[in-house]
C-alpha cells in the first residue's frame, strides 16, 4: 500500500510497524487514554468550583467546537503519518509539510507534553492503588471528619508526619508497584500489552462505576432536619445553571481546559495511537465512539457519582468550599467519608479507588507511548530496549514530583505539560491540518474508509472556528497571566528555588528532545544519500 506525500511523491508504508488487532481494540485503547483521573477527580471539582450547572454550558460548547474537531484531526493526522513510518508528532508534522524544515521541532511538544504529564501522573495514580488497599484493610475506617481525612492524605503524601504515616515509605512502595505495572504493559507492545489490557480494564472500570452510580441514585436524605439535601437536588446542582456565572471568562477557560484534559487532545497521544491504524480503518466512527465513551464516563458517571453524593452529605455550600480547597479533596477526602456511611463501605471504597486506578493506568500507558514510539520509529530501536530507555529516564524524572510535592513541583509540571503545551500543540495541529494540508485534502483523508460522514458544517468549524477559539484562549492567557507566571507571582518565597529548578529541568528535557529529532533526521538523510 502506498500513501501520497504532500508533494505528490509516493512512499511505501512500513509493514514492520505494529497494528491494532481490531476496531474494538483501538476504541478501548483511545477511550482508556481519555478516561482517566480527570473524569472522576478533575471534572467534579471543576463543576463544583465553577457554579455547578453553569460550567456545563461552556463545557458542551467547547466539546462541539474544540474537542470533537481536534479528535478527528488527530486521528486523521496520526493515520496519515503512520503510513510514512512515523508514530510521533515530529515525523507526522514533517509528512504534512515536508518543505518546512522547522515544523518537526514544533512536533517535539507531542513527545515532551506526554512525558511531562507521565512523570507526575504516575505518582498520583499510585495513590489510588494505595487507597484501594486501604479501603479493604480498613486503614481509614476510624476517621469520620474532613480534617482527619485531610491529615491522613497529607501524611501519606509526605506533606507532614503524623499518627497515620511517619514517612514517605508506603507512598514510595505503591509508586514502585504502579511504575512497574506501567512498564510491563508498555513492554508487551501495542497489541499484546496496551490493547489487551484496555479490553478488560475498561469494562472493569465501568462495572465499578455503575455499581457506585446505582448506589448513589438510591441514597436518601441522611439528615431529617435537612430534607433539601437529597439526591434530586444533588443532581440539580450538576445540571441547573447559574446564568450569571457565564459572564466569567474564567468559567469558559476552565471548561475548554477540561475538554483538552479529558479527551487527551493536544497532547500527541492520539496521534501515536492512530499511527498504528491501517489506511482503510474508519477513523470517523472510531473517533466518535471513543469520544462518546469518554463523555459517558465523565458526565454521566463522573458527574453523577461524586457530586450528588457529596451534596447529600455535606450540602451545596460545603461542596463548593471542599472543591475549591484542593483538586484531590473531593476524591480522597470527601468521597471516602461518604462511602463509609453506606452498607458494605469497604467494598464501596475499594470500587471507587480501584476504578480510579484503572482509569489512571489506561491513561498513563498512553502517555508513555509517544516517547517509546519515537525511539522505535526514528532510531530503529527494538521495543524492549526502547521501553528500558524510556523507563530509566522517566523513573529518574518522577522523583521531584514525589519528594517535592509540597513545594509546588507537581502544579508547575501540570501547568507547562498539562495546560500550556496542550493549547500550543493543538493550535499548530489545526493550522497544519486545515491550512497547510488543505481543507479539501484533509476532508478526503478523514473520510477514507469511513462508514459515516462528518457533518459538512465541521469544514467551516475546523478551518475557522477551532483555530480562532484556540488562538483566543492562548492570547487571553498571554495577556492576563504570562508575566505573573514568569515572575512567579503568588509563589511562596521558600518554593521559588524548586520552581526554578523544575523549569530548568523542563527546558533541558525539551532541548534534549529537539536535539534527538535533529539527529534522527540527519541520520535518515545520510542513509538516503548513501550509495
Amino acid at each position: 500500500m502506498n500513501y501520497p506525500k504532500g508533494d505528490g511523491v509516493m512512499e511505501k508504508t512500513h509493514s514492520h510497524r505494529q497494528r491494532w488487532s481490531s476496531r474494538l481494540g483501538i476504541i478501548m485503547a483511545v477511550a482508556g487514554s481519555a478516561v482517566g483521573l480527570g473524569n472522576f477527580l478533575r471534572f467534579p471539582a471543576k463543576v463544583a468550583a465553577n457554579g455547578g450547572g453553569a460550567f456545563m454550558i461552556p463545557y458542551f460548547i467547547s466539546l462541539l467546537l474544540l474537542g470533537i474537531p481536534l479528535m478527528w484531526i488527530e486521528w486523521t493526522l496520526g493515520r496519515y503519518g503512520g503510513g510514512f513510518g512515523h508514530g510521533t508528532a515530529p515525523g507526522i508534522f514533517h509528512s504534512i509539510w515536508q518543505k518546512n524544515r522547522f515544523i518537526k521541532y514544533f512536533g517535539v511538544i507531542g513527545i515532551f507534553g506526554p512525558l511531562v504529564i507521565f512523570i507526575y501522573y504516575t505518582y498520583i495514580e499510585s495513590w489510588t492503588l494505595a487507597y484501594s488497599f486501604f479501603a479493604l484493610a480498613g486503614k481509614y475506617s476510624g476517621l469520620s471528619a474532613q480534617a482527619d481525612m485531610k491529615n491522613f492524605l497529607s501524611g501519606y503524601q509526605g506533606l507532614e508526619q503524623n499518627q497515620h504515616f511517619s514517612s514517605l515509605g508506603p507512598a514510595y512502595i505503591f509508586f514502585l508497584i504502579t511504575f512497574l505495572l506501567n512498564a510491563i504493559i508498555i513492554y508487551k507492545g501495542i497489541k499484546g500489552g496496551i490493547e489487551r489490557f484496555c479490553k478488560w480494564a475498561m469494562p472493569a472500570l465501568f462495572f465499578c462505576a455503575l455499581i457506585l452510580f446505582v448506589r448513589v441514585l438510591t441514597l436518601g436524605a441522611p439528615d431529617p432536619a435537612k430534607p433539601d439535601w437529597n439526591i434530586i437536588n444533588g443532581l440539580g446542582f450538576v445540571w441547573n445553571p447559574d446564568w450569571t456565572a457565564l459572564k466569567s471568562a474564567r468559567v469558559w477557560l476552565e471548561a475548554a481546559g477540561q475538554i483538552f484534559f479529558t479527551l487527551s487532545v493536544g497532547i500527541g497521544v492520539i496521534l501515536t495511537y492512530a499511527s498504528y491504524l491501517s489506511k482503510g480503518d474508519d477513523i470517523v466512527l472510531s473517533g466518535t465512539t471513543a469520544t462518546s465513551v469518554n463523555e459517558f464516563a465523565e458526565v454521566i458517571l463522573g458527574g453523577s457519582v461524586i457530586l450528588p453524593a457529596a451534596f447529600v452529605f455535606f450540602g451545596p455550600v460545603d461542596i463548593q468550599n471542599i472543591a475549591q480547597s484542593g483538586l484531590f479533596n473531593l476524591g480522597f477526602v470527601t468521597m471516602p467519608l461518604v462511602l463509609k456511611q453506606m452498607p458494605l463501605s469497604s467494598l464501596m471504597g475499594f470500587a471507587w479507588f480501584f476504578l480510579l486506578f484503572l482509569a489512571g493506568i489506561t491513561s498513563s500507558v498512553s502517555l508513555a507511548q509517544p516517547a517509546v514510539a519515537f525511539l522505535e520509529d526514528e532510531f530503529n530501536i527494538k521495543r524492549g530496549r526502547a521501553v528500558l530507555i524510556f523507563g530509566a529516564v522517566a523513573f529518574i524524572l518522577c522523583h521531584p514530583a514525589i519528594f517535592f510535592l509540597k513545594n509546588g513541583v507537581v502544579d508547575e509540571l501540570d501547568f507547562w505539560g498539562g495546560t500550556l503545551c496542550l493549547v500550543v500543540f493543538a493550535t499548530v495541529e489545526v493550522i497544519l491540518f486545515s491550512w497547510v494540508f488543505g481543507m479539501e485534502n484533509a476532508w478526503s483523508e478523514v473520510h477514507h474508509g469511513a462508514d459515516m460522514e462528518v457533518p459538512k458544517i465541521y469544514k467551516f468549524i475546523i478551518k475557522y472556528i477551532t483555530p480562532l477559539f484556540l488562538i483566543t484562549i492562548l492570547g487571553a492567557w498571554l495577556y492576563q497571566d504570562w508575566l505573573k507566571v514568569i515572575f512567579m507571582e503568588g509563589v511562596p518565597p521558600e518554593n521559588r528555588i524548586y520552581i526554578l529548578a523544575t523549569r530548568l529541568t523542563l527546558l533541558i528535557m525539551f532541548i534534549v528532545l529537539a536535539v534527538l529529532v535533529r539527529h534522527a533526521w540527519r541520520r535518515k538523510y545520510r542513509e538516503e544519500v548513501r550509495p
